[in-house]
């Protein structure tokens, strides 16, 4: 399996196709699967090189000792040195959720670098206004304190039935689909790679940031599709900052999908990606 190794980071990637690459990353608690079990990296492989890493926390990718770098800045300068340790100047970026958060970070600063960015069910914060409304619940800290050590203790198959029983804002379209079987399968599959101690960390630290950084959306130079389903109820409203701020930019809402939209609707999902990445081979910009 191979790795890039820095300092105290082990990221673990996987390459494959040929063409223009296109460096991905993944959301919380996903791994490089998102997209190839999805059969996602397949379909983009038959035109390009497709290099999926796993994110700091996450999947096979392991950070040794501190400072764990469970930040966006941080995790967004990923992108440029795994391309920089495979020898690659000018790349597309490709995400999704959390991912995305890293992603748009880094083109803020380093868009010249990047051929486009395609940001999936994502937003420009790290802390969503959806979580800040004053009428959503907030939990106890005692109720906190309950969950995270019923997390920590659980084990895969009590905690995939509690996604079942309980899917969220994230899950509850892939729920409701007649044939999650296989959609089910691929969250398991998460779930069994997972340092579920790295995850729980990560989040205690990543999600802190409101700020929608319109300015540096403003800086991002690269032809940028902003993706997401219908029912991604948490990122509707930042896609559309996003869409609204980014100069050039496809803004794609897929009907009857939420926030899993590569596990929901894998070939739409492709078919979406292909063709934004069609356009800008032959125009150099997000639209026709």
């Amino acid at each position: 399996m191979p790795f890039f190794e820095r300092e105290n980071v082990k990221i673990y990637y996987e390459d494959i196709g040929s063409g223009e690459p296109i460096i991905a990353n993944h959301g919380l608690a996903e791994d490089t699967t998102y997209w190839s079990e999805t059969g996602v990296t397949a379909k983009l492989a038959e035109k390009y090189r497709v290099i999926s890493m796993d994110m700091r926390a996450h999947g096979r990718s392991v950070v040794k000792s501190e400072p764990y770098g469970y930040d966006a800045d941080t995790m967004g300068n990923d992108f440029g040195d795994l391309a920089d340790h495979l020898g690659i100047d000018k790349f597309h970026i490709l995400t999704h959720a959390t991912g995305g958060m890293a992603g748009v970070r880094y083109a803020m600063t380093n868009s010249e670098r990047l051929i486009s960015l395609m940001l999936t069910d994502t937003g420009s914060a790290t802390q969503p206004d959806f979580y800040l409304q004053p009428d959503r619940p907030q939990l106890t800290e005692e109720q906190t304190r309950v969950i995270q050590e019923w997390t920590l203790n659980a084990s895969i198959e009590e905690r995939i039935q509690a996604a079942k029983a309980n899917p969220g804002e994230f899950l509850f379209k892939m729920a409701e689909h007649p044939n999650n079987e296989g959609m089910w399968k691929i969250f398991e599959g998460f779930l069994r790679r997972q340092d579920i101690k790295a995850i729980m960390d990560f989040r205690a630290v990543f999600y802190s940031d409101p700020d929608p950084r319109i300015e540096g959306l403003r800086q991002i130079k690269c032809p940028t599709l902003v993706l997401l389903g219908e029912f991604d109820i948490v990122f509707l409203k930042p896609s559309e900052i996003m869409a609204k701020e980014i100069p050039d930019v496809r803004h794609v809402i897929m009907p009857d999908i939420g926030h899993m939209t590569a596990i929901e609707a894998p070939k739409q999902t492709a078919k979406e990606i292909l063709d934004f990445l069609e356009t800008v081979k032959q125009t150099g910009k997000a639209n026709r």
